[in-house]
């Protein structure tokens, strides 16, 4: 850094600005590599990040990176003169240059572009860690590699100058989420915005980040899910809504867990989960399509079929499958002693939903890599479905398990205010059992839904979770672009 300072004082004595205003830019690397027959001998200006250079004599050959790719950039002394040239050896890998002149083929066939003209238009004071390749015994060997996940993610701008694929995962990222866009528009869904400061938090089980409001003097919360608010709108008389929300959980932090998420919630009115289901199968064929080109994608070492109709199973169904045991007509005791003998581990103030959901987060969902359908939960785990129309302590809620982890959720949605209203007394005693993840009391949305809601069936698709399984990253930190992480030590 020291050398860099010292060329960066050098360039302002001889009256050249490290850092310009602007640089009028013709083309992409990209776009002249594919259109090279109609480019040849044009004059085009490119821009973007010196990544090597080999100086030779009266000549050099540096690699240009824009966020297209590279291109090669062909510098000779007696095209750009002397005193041009003494300033071009001057630049350091790192720096970001234009560069006006002619797209040609060098010898080797390599298109490239004959420098006429150069311009610095930003000095890079820190060295890159530029990735270096080798052969030895016929084996290509990669040394100085920006790889330490930590600090990849904690410089994610370093990360994406010196590992180009990563560019490439938040590229599908925006175009799975255009793709979404695309199949609900398409479909009469109106997308709209509520609140991220609640003053009730709701629509999930988490533990929420708390604020202050200083005009209002009250307490607000970041929420941890934006339902309520788009159930209020079906209320309304709005039919189909749908957004894409910033919601916070102030929990864990592991691959799968990140504070700060994305999730698409949509709402249907006069629709079930059943109908949801096969809305869910479409909804995630259209967008492997659209964004991979196929619904056949890997993910880690499997081969996974994302291609409608998917595997469908009751809760109970799959524990019996999958765990050995009949939990169907258990109380809270019994699940007690068979989480014990299954080695589930679990806590005191654990109430009976939150004992299934151990048991089949422990032993099921892993096991459920094809996409499958997990449905009719206990009424214990959901305190915002509707009652199964059939059977008696269930609930109509499914959740999607591809890769043995679940991509969204499901319901029909509860519409009875007095049911609505029990449930949550039930939730305010499992606060007092100690649960802090258990849901509040919110009498506003009560009131609204006395108004009356129509059968509506709703959905919550994690969308980086969705990234990770069509982009095959292993992390959710591997789909955000600037994750959540501990104070980095000095």
């Amino acid at each position: 850094m020291k050398v860099r300072f010292e060329k960066l004082n050098r360039l302002k004595e001889l009256g050249i600005n490290p850092y310009p205003y602007s640089y009028d830019q013709t083309h992409k690397s990209l776009e002249i590599k594919e259109h090279f027959d109609e480019l040849e001998k044009q004059t085009v200006s490119i821009a973007g990040r010196m990544m090597s250079v080999r100086l030779m004599g009266k000549a050099a050959f540096c690699d240009v990176q824009d966020e297209l790719g590279r291109i090669q950039v062909y510098v000779r002394k007696n095209e750009i003169g002397d005193e041009n040239f003494e300033v071009f050896k001057m630049l350091d890998i790192g720096d970001l240059i234009g560069i006006k002149g002619e797209v040609f083929k060098t010898r080797t066939g390599e298109i490239s572009v004959f420098a006429r003209e150069f311009q610095l238009l930003a000095k890079s004071l820190r060295p890159l860690p530029i990735v270096k390749e080798k052969e030895e015994d016929g084996k290509k060997i990669v040394y100085d590699q920006f790889a330490d996940k930590e600090m990849r993610y904690r410089q994610r701008y370093v990360d994406l100058i010196v590992n180009p694929e990563v560019k490439d995962v938040f590229v599908k990222r925006t175009k799975i989420v255009r793709a979404i866009r695309q199949f609900l528009d398409a479909r009469d869904f109106l997308e709209v915005e509520t609140p991220i400061l609640q003053p009730i938090y709701g629509g999930a089980t988490a533990r929420p980040f708390v604020t202050h409001h200083n005009a209002l003097d009250r307490k607000l919360y970041l929420r941890i899910a934006n339902e309520l608010y788009l159930k209020r709108l079906i209320v309304g008389g709005f039919e189909r809504v749908y957004e894409f929300a910033k919601d916070f959980r102030n929990e864990g932090m592991d691959r799968f867990h990140n504070p700060e998420f994305t999730l698409l919630e949509l709402y249907v009115a006069y629709k079930d989960y059943k109908w949801m289901m096969d809305f869910v199968e479409e909804l995630f064929a259209f967008v492997a399509k659209e964004v991979l080109g196929t619904t056949k994608i890997k993910f880690k070492e499997y081969e996974i079929d994302l291609t409608p109709p998917w595997d469908r199973l009751t809760m109970y169904e799959s524990i019996e499958k999958f765990a050995g045991v009949d939990i169907s007509q258990m109380d809270e005791a019994q699940l007690r002693e068979t989480a014990k003998k299954l080695d589930v581990e679990i806590t005191p103030e654990m109430g009976k939903g939150k004992i299934i959901d151990e048991i089949f987060g422990e032993l099921v969902e892993p096991k459920l890599i094809q996409p499958t359908f997990i449905y009719d939960y206990p009424i214990e785990m959901s305190p915002l479905a509707k009652k199964h129309r059939e059977k008696e302590g269930l609930v109509e809620r499914f959740e999607p398990i591809i890769a043995g982890k679940e991509v969204a959720n499901a319901f029909s949605e509860l519409n009875d205010p007095i049911d609505q209203k029990q449930r949550f007394e039930e939730q305010l005693k499992l606060r007092e059992r100690g649960d802090d993840e258990a849901q509040m009391m919110d009498e506003d949305y009560i009131r609204a839904l006395e108004y009356g809601m129509p059968p509506t069936a709703g959905l919550g698709i994690g969308i980086d979770r969705m990234v990770m399984l069509l982009t095959n990253q292993p992390s959710i930190r591997d789909v955000i672009l600037f994750p959540q992480m501990r104070p980095e030590n000095k």
